[in-house]
């Protein structure tokens, strides 16, 4: 009761500091974000002038000419005109996240998200191989098309133009001359597609944050991004191998140039984008998801190789996403390093189990969140993410995931923890939280969720969000229909993860919540004495255990916008000693004499060294502040607070019975949900229309949103992970 009264007082006070934003910081933040647009169109400017002959033959002369060649060399201007923008985006966008927390209080109402629309997000098709995709999926669809057949068509036009001179001069015929430059051309359109793939994958990226996108949502665009680059690198391919074939010229495949292209990089490169591509079939990834996660790790050889092929110069103009990924990637790297102290444990009798963590109370993150997770009893490799169920709001101090046992690490967790003799701790890493920058369910009269078995999941921290909003929003009531499909009834207790564990001070009455549950494989409700118990477990705790927190605490987007220029700072400082005292000497910027695949290697390596330090510079620091700052509260604060959870010397065993929340559930026994009726009976303006659960599910009320002839229903697919 303490907590939650100590809870309510600081959202009264962040509702005072909303107030109190000045118009300077709302102009400097409005101002921020359009300088960052004005970039990024000047950005879309450049990949449209890149293919044409005044790009190549006038601009990027001029720019070399402008450009001081001893300290960087020739790689200078493809850093400034490909690399550094993005790098200077980046920067611009954490500082816009900032500013927006600052001014926010972390609410997950805010107005961060360029593409946040709802009418944007509406679904255009529904049916399509590509799934599910809304208006502004389809626009960006169209423009990567149009993208594509521009640069394809400018290249060819450009290089067909003089290659009758072209064969004459070096004894080919024109057919042949033909087949080469479309070798190349692929090659360079292939470029575009890969300078653009790892942006969707790094988790904690403020330019997805800036676009209103999560890594978990933008998955689809890696893998549509990767399917269309490796067609284009594999076209590359045959078509040289083609055309040395035909030329009696086989041995170039092997050819490793000093300076130059390398072909035999080229070939390792491919092959091992081949590998992954051929591990990402939908069998093989199902399957064996093992064996996929493990081979897309040849994406460093990939990477390595494709360097070593075109040279670190024009690898610029794809490193401005590798470079945000491994700075990612970096500090994913070091948050997983330290273990996490878990508190309790409710195992369900549908085979499933609900872990609760400490956390840091200064950490917010909105509804439908996840966070990665490894336990090293299990597996000391392998990471699965997985939905938190719980909410910033109502639960200040804990942050609780439910783990389904469906797959081999799963099942042996369960098996774990519902054993006479249970573990009295679990060692447990974690990478996250990550999710949306901000959430707009309250803004429609009605919310329909509809789920589908493990789909329920991130409807749990929705609801108990709106819970929390309901009761401090002057009154405000949500009006929610969660409909829920599962196979037995034994899963009916995932009903009852609707409620945090230790229960709730709120005034449940607040929020209309409606619960119709759809049992489709069994005829009748199972008898009173043959339901199972839920248990609870509590954990003892690890005096190297700490509290779930973001990588720099509230600062986060501050302290990433600090690495991020840094670390490239570092890396120009480390280019520009090692190019005019070293390479230039010997070189003179004639690129003859020093070997480019030395060049390339020295580069990537000190990519790597900058944003190392950088990253765990900042990082050792933050720790040793927070770690000063914690030991100012110790001493100032009692070592005990009725707010915080009650952690045991021992670890206790107890049952519970199912809670009210089944019993006022409406439970259809054999039958699903008839959707279509469901959502016409349904009255209001505004109707949200959630949807979390299997591929067919989401299509069908996709398709009936679509189709109806109101537009009330607003459409959103919720991504979960289980």
């Amino acid at each position: 009761m303490h907590a939650y009264k100590k809870r309510e007082e600081v959202n009264v006070m962040d509702l005072e500091l909303n107030r109190g934003v000045s118009p300077t910081q709302n102009i400097f933040q409005n101002g921020i974000w359009w300088f960052i647009v004005l970039i990024n169109l000047g950005y879309i400017m450049i990949w449209l002038m890149m293919p044409t002959n005044t790009f190549f033959m006038d601009w990027l002369p001029h720019i070399q000419a402008k450009a001081d060649p001893i300290y960087f060399g020739k790689q200078g201007t493809t850093i400034l005109v490909y690399t550094f923008p993005i790098i200077f985006i980046a920067t611009l966008a954490c500082l816009y996240h900032h500013l927006m927390q600052k001014a926010s209080n972390h609410s997950t109402e805010s107005k961060i998200g360029f593409f946040n629309k709802a009418s944007w997000r509406k679904p255009l098709l529904v049916n399509g191989p590509l799934g599910i995709i809304s208006k502004i999926e389809f626009s960006f669809i169209i423009m990567f098309v149009l993208l594509l057949i521009w640069s394809l068509c400018s290249y060819l036009h450009g290089m067909f133009a003089k290659v009758a001179l072209q064969a004459a001069y070096e004894r080919e015929q024109v057919w042949e001359a033909k087949l080469k430059n479309s070798a190349l051309a692929l090659g360079f359109v292939g470029n575009i597609f890969l300078a653009f793939l790892l942006f969707p994958v790094s988790r904690g990226s403020s330019i997805l944050r800036f676009l209103g996108l999560t890594s978990e949502a933008s998955i689809k665009y890696h893998i549509w991004l990767g399917h269309i680059a490796m067609t284009l690198f594999t076209a590359h391919g045959l078509c040289y191998v083609s055309f040395w074939d035909k030329t009696h010229q086989t041995a170039e495949i092997f050819k490793w140039s000093k300076v130059g292209i390398s072909n035999v990089a080229g070939v390792v490169a491919l092959l091992a984008g081949l590998t992954m591509w051929a591990a990402t079939l939908p069998r093989i990834r199902r399957k064996f998801f093992e064996l996929f996660f493990y081979i897309h790790h040849l994406y460093i050889v990939f990477v390595v190789f494709f360097v070593l092929h075109v040279g670190f110069s024009y690898s610029c103009i794809m490193l401005p996403g590798f470079y945000l990924f491994l700075v990612d990637r970096y500090l994913r790297f070091l948050q997983s390093q330290q273990k996490i102290q878990l508190v309790s444990a409710r195992v369900l009798p549908c085979e499933a189990v609900e872990l609760n963590f400490s956390k840091n109370p200064g950490l917010s993150y909105a509804p439908t969140s996840i966070i990665f997770i490894n336990i090293a009893s299990i597996s000391k490799l392998q990471w699965h993410p997985f939905s938190i169920t719980s909410c910033s709001n109502t639960d200040f101090d804990t942050l609780s995931i439910v783990i389904k046992s469906t797959g081999k690490w799963s099942h042996t967790l369960f098996k774990q923890l519902s054993t006479l003799s249970p573990p009295s701790h679990l060692d447990v890493s974690i990478e996250g939280p990550y999710g949306p920058a901000s959430t707009f369910f309250s803004r429609h009269e009605t919310l329909v969720m509809v789920s589908g078995g493990s789909g329920i999941t991130p409807f749990i921290s929705i609801i108990r969000s709106l819970l929390f909003k309901a009761n401090n929003e002057g009154g405000k009531s949500f009006k929610v229909l969660l409909i829920c499909s599962f196979k037995k009834s034994i899963d009916l207790t995932m009903i009852d993860l609707l409620l945090p564990v230790s229960g709730t001070t709120l005034d449940t009455s607040r929020l209309q919540l409606q619960i119709e549950a759809y049992v489709t494989r069994e005829k009748q409700t199972a008898t009173t004495n043959d339901r199972k118990l839920l248990q609870t477990l509590w954990f003892k705790s690890n005096a190297l255990d700490e509290p779930i927190s973001a990588v720099f605490g509230q600062n986060n987007w501050l302290y990433l916008g600090i690495i991020i220029t840094t670390s490239f700072i570092l890396f120009l400082l480390i280019i520009a000693v090692l190019t005019r005292y070293y390479i230039y000497p010997i070189d003179h910027n004639s690129d003859l004499i020093y070997p480019y695949f030395l060049r390339s290697i020295l580069s990537m390596l000190f990519v790597c060294v900058s944003i190392v330090i950088a990253a765990t510079s900042v990082f050792l620091w933050n720790k040793k502040q927070n770690k000063a700052l914690t030991q100012i509260k110790n001493t100032s604060t009692p070592t005990t607070s009725p707010g915080s959870v009650n952690h045991k010397t021992d670890r206790e065993l107890e049952s519970l019975p199912l809670q009210s929340l089944i019993q006022t559930a409406k439970i259809h026994y054999g039958e699903r949900p008839d959707i279509k009726k469901i959502l016409s009976n349904c009255d209001g303006s505004s109707i949200g229309v959630l949807v979390s659960g299997p591929r067919k599910m989401r299509h069908e009320v996709a398709s009936i949103c679509t189709s109806c002839s109101t537009d009330n229903l607003h459409f959103e697919s919720i991504s979960f992970s289980w």
